[in-house]
């Protein structure tokens, strides 16, 4: 009957340090995600719209749709874009990039 009693508090016990490691394991993947996933996302993303808000007049860039231009005209939300001589598009702000091959040849030019 004492051994019953034993055995029944050392299973309590053991299933109680299983809980704590369910959520200690639980915390530290979270922790993993956070810093391997989402942090890394939250600041690509604010350095997009920092590079977006800084965009002007005569920049060259990228729409998401593929389309190359200059930006001739800024407004709040959105950008007018020249892609050929006499041919101007509205585009939104959130679907212009900055034009890699511009930005790469930049600094060359700056060393000459």
């Amino acid at each position: 009957m004492l051994n019953l009693i034993f055995l029944q508090a050392a299973e309590g016990a053991a299933q109680q340090g299983n809980q704590w490691s369910f959520w200690i394991i639980m915390i530290l993947i979270f922790v993993v995600f956070y810093f391997f996933m989402i942090r890394p996302q939250t600041k690509k993303q604010k350095e997009l719209q920092k590079q977006r808000e800084s965009m002007k007049k005569g920049d060259k860039v990228v729409t998401a749709g593929g389309i190359y231009g200059e930006i001739k005209e800024v407004q709040d939300t959105t950008f007018i874009i020249t892609i050929a001589k006499d041919v101007t598009i509205k585009v939104s702000k959130d679907s212009v990039y900055a034009d890699v091959a511009d930005a790469q040849a930049a600094p060359k030019e700056e060393k000459k």
